[in-house]
């Protein structure tokens, strides 16, 4: 497994995490590192996931509700909205991870972590943002 794809997966660990207490510190994240030891070579990228979600978290979830016709966040399952969060932050945010990775991985955990039905809903909205957002540009 590589590394940024290791980094995705303790920060979908570590959102999910802050998701479920409903709590979005730093602090948390730092606790989360220390007890579920990330490795040192995941931790940039993992911190770069981490809190740029929490950074633009309203922007994102705004994204993901738009385009999920008739699905609001809170309804979404845990896992999926924050495999979402991360690759709607890559897709906006991170000009050095070509579309088709994020989305890609996104769909790679939903199939992993989610239900049998992840992989699908995640790559449809996924899709639909990027076709949105590339038109924008």
């Amino acid at each position: 497994m590589g590394t940024r794809q290791r980094s995705r997966e303790f920060a979908l660990q570590a959102l999910f995490q802050l998701d479920f207490n409903e709590n979005n510190s730093i602090d948390v994240v730092e606790l989360f590192c220390n007890n579920f030891e990330v490795p040192n070579n995941a931790r940039p990228f993992f911190s770069r996931l981490v809190e740029g979600v929490l950074q633009h978290k309203n922007e994102i979830d705004k994204f993901i509700e738009r385009f999920s016709s008739n699905w609001k966040i809170s309804r979404m399952s845990r896992v999926d909205r924050n495999i979402m969060r991360i690759a709607v932050f890559e897709l906006l945010y991170c000009d050095d991870i070509p579309f088709k990775v994020s989305i890609n991985e996104a769909v790679n955990l939903g199939k992993k972590y989610g239900t049998k039905e992840s992989g699908a809903f995640i790559n449809g909205i996924l899709d639909s943002i990027h076709t949105f957002s590339s038109k924008k540009q």
